[in-house]
C-alpha cells in the first residue's frame, strides 16, 4: 500500500532501527516505547488488521509469534514478555498495517485492564 506508513519502512522509505528481519517479517524498535523493551513485528506483506486475515496469511502470523521470544530475549526481555495485537478502532489500533506489539524488560509488565 503506498501511503503506508509500515509499508514504507518494509520499502527503505522511511528509517527505522530494525532488531530482525527475515523474507516474511521485520521487527524494529518502537519509536515511541511504553517499556524498556518495545518492539513492532510486522509482515512484510501489507495486512490491513486481524479482522481482515485470510487464511494464506496464517503462515507469516505463525512467523511472527514465533520468533516473538527470540526477539525479546535479544532486545533485553528474557524472562518473559508480552505480546500485543490491536485491532481496529476499539482495539485502538493506530497503523493499518497488521503488527504486533513485544513489550517487556527487566521488571514486569503490569496487569491488564480491570474488569469494569
Amino acid at each position: 500500500m503506498s501511503d503506508c506508513i509500515f509499508c514504507k519502512i518494509v520499502d527503505g522509505k522511511i528509517p527505522a532501527t530494525k532488531v530482525y528481519e527475515d523474507e516474511d517479517i521485520l521487527a524494529f524498535n518502537d519509536i515511541n516505547p511504553a517499556r524498556p523493551v518495545h518492539v513492532l513485528v510486522i509482515p512484510k506483506k501489507h495486512i490491513t488488521s486481524l479482522a481482515t486475515v485470510a487464511a494464506e496469511d496464517g503462515p507469516v502470523l505463525g512467523r511472527m509469534l514465533a520468533k516473538a521470544n527470540e526477539i525479546a530475549v535479544a532486545q533485553g526481555s528474557p524472562d518473559g514478555f508480552r505480546v500485543i495485537i490491536n485491532t481496529g478502532r476499539v482495539g485502538q489500533q493506530e497503523v493499518p498495517h497488521l503488527h504486533a506489539h513485544i513489550v517487556g524488560g527487566p521488571d514486569p509488565v503490569g496487569p491488564m485492564l480491570k474488569r469494569l
